[in-house]
């Protein structure tokens, strides 16, 4: 406080006691905020690289719908990766499609691993991934069954018909066609399907297919090692020399085509075929149950007719039972005849006849096979042509004994051997008409027709004549004749003197007749009467 007399002089003070401050061991709250954040992003880091699987890359064609960053990777619906980056080939002949796989995914690069790009597809199998219209493409994948690992792999273009994971069995159909069947066209066995086509080629000698099917369990257990196989493909219509025929499996195969399968009739099912085993595929169902035929016996025919109507393929029937086919139709031209002749080659299976013969029948190709030929053309084995539809025309080849036809000898060794045939009953009769009205041009009906003329000229002068000259004198004969028997009639009327003359004749004569029926009553009863007289007469 001031005075009135002035400021007040200062004061000593004693000096403060000064403490250093206490050292904490924590650290400041501020930064343990930038800790927490640090350790959650290591954390973050070491979860990101701990849940990586490995890295692949997969070939495709196109990159049509992958997007990097976006498209996943799916089995099963669940993601199990997604791509990182694509890029293009050197060659431009496919892209690269890395793709980083999850931890849990990491058994999915190994051998045997497929990957395709799931879209919308309609196939022989029907429309498949419709969700990926929202969604969009993703991957999907197959994953092997090997434990080597493998980091690059190619694509599939389309979709595999068959997992890893369905169960089945697999087997391998060889085939002379494909016919109109596609990868995932249907398998039946007795119009349920059962399976799919998986995969086919073309055989390496280019005469037929091969084809791997697969048939899902349980039906896989139907399969057995006699089972037959045939093409059940749309609409199957012949016209042959059969007749008219018309079969189909179902809706389905006429517009997807299919196979079948199926158990022979009469036989016992065989034990389950095995997995991959290889079964002989048949045109149709006809084709795929016919019994095992063995080897073909080649036969030729020479045929001095039109084969219009012959086709190949057509059959060789021996009395109802068909032995065979024809396999080529041919022409040659004979120098010694100066006539064509047409060569028809046949296949003859001998088999056929000898599964349905009671009896004994010796095995084709041994001497007792060739004796019995022989002894059958002895006596009349033919090949003769026949129409077997008369709507279409269409001809076969009967074998038939034919007792009448001419004397022929056939040659065993022969390659192929050369059977002899007799023209059918309709050409025997188009020969005769020909010769019949060959016949009829020999006639001269123009001087039969002269002739003819000339007699009736004369006829027509005869009867002339006769009008003239004989009829007048024939007309007073009639009358002559007339008036005498009129005479005749007046003589002989009922009153007429003869008629009264005739009938007094006859009463005596009844009168007479009756006097000597009575003598001849007498004499019988009295005999002795001839030499005494009559009893009662006097001497």
């Amino acid at each position: 406080m001031n005075s009135p007399q002035g400021p007040t002089p200062p004061q000593d003070l004693p000096d403060p006691d000064i403490e250093p401050p206490r050292r904490s061991w924590l650290p400041s709250l501020v930064w343990v905020i930038p800790l927490i954040a640090a350790l959650i992003g290591v954390a973050l880091v070491i979860k990101s690289v701990s849940g990586k699987g490995p890295t692949i890359t997969i070939s495709f064609v196109s990159a049509e719908g992958l997007e990097p960053g976006k498209t996943k990777v799916k089995y099963k619906d669940v993601d199990v990766g997604s791509v990182k980056t694509i890029t293009l080939a050197k060659n431009h002949s496919h892209v690269s499609v890395e793709v980083q796989l999850t931890k849990e995914a990491e058994d999915f690069a190994v051998k045997g691993s497929r990957f395709w790009v799931v879209k919308p597809r309609v196939g022989a199998s029907g429309v498949s991934g419709l969700s990926t219209l929202l969604s969009g493409a993703f991957i999907g994948v197959d994953p092997g069954r090997n434990e080597d690992t493998q980091k690059d792999f190619v694509g599939l273009e389309t979709p595999p018909p068959i997992t890893g994971d369905q169960k089945g069995h697999q087997f391998t159909l060889r085939g002379d066609s494909l016919g109109s069947i596609d990868i995932g066209s249907p398998i039946f066995y007795r119009r349920v399907q059962v399976g799919q086509v998986v995969g086919f080629s073309l055989d390496k000698d280019g005469t037929g297919v091969t084809m791997q099917v697969f048939v899902s369990a349980p039906f896989d257990q139907y399969v057995g090692t006699n089972t037959r196989w045939w093409h059940a493909s749309g609409v199957d219509v012949r016209l042959d020399s059969s007749g008219f025929k018309l079969n189909t499996q179902s809706l389905a195969t006429l517009i997807v085509g299919g196979l079948a399968f199926q158990g022979p009739p009469g036989q016992p099912p065989g034990a389950q075929a095995p997995n991959n085993m290889t079964f002989r595929l048949g045109s149709d169902q006809a084709d795929a149950m016919r019994d095992p035929d063995g080897e073909p016996l080649r036969v030729v025919m020479n045929f001095n007719q039109s084969l219009r109507g012959l086709a190949v393929g057509a059959p060789i029937d021996f009395r109802g039972i068909v032995l065979g086919e024809v396999t080529a139709i041919g022409i040659d031209y004979d120098p010694k005849a100066r006539n064509f002749k047409m060569p028809v080659t046949i296949n003859i299976y001998p088999g056929r006849l000898s599964r349905r013969a009671r009896g004994p029948v010796p095995e084709p190709g041994t001497a007792a096979s060739h004796e019995l030929l022989e002894r059958l053309v002895k006596h009349g084995l033919r090949g003769q042509l026949r129409t077997g539809n008369l709507i279409t025309s269409q001809l076969y080849i009967a074998l038939d004994i034919f007792p009448k036809a001419a004397p022929a000898t056939i040659d065993i060794n022969q390659d192929p051997m050369e059977l002899p045939t007799i023209p059918n009953s309709l050409d025997e009769l188009q020969v005769q008409v020909a010769d019949i009205a060959k016949k009829l041009d020999a006639v001269p009906f123009d001087q039969i027709g002269n002739n003819l003329n000339s007699a009736l000229k004369n006829a027509d002068q005869l009867f002339r004549r006769l009008d003239t000259e004989v009829v007048p004198e024939a007309r007073d004969t009639l009358a002559a004749a007339k008036q005498t028997f009129g005479s005749a009639e007046a003589t002989l009327q009922q009153d007429s003197p003869l008629q009264s003359d005739v009938h007094q004749a006859l009463q005596e004569l009844t009168r007479t007749l009756q006097s000597l029926n009575a003598l001849s009553d007498y004499l019988e009863r009295h005999p002795e009467s001839l030499l005494r007289g009559k009893q009662g007469d006097k001497p």
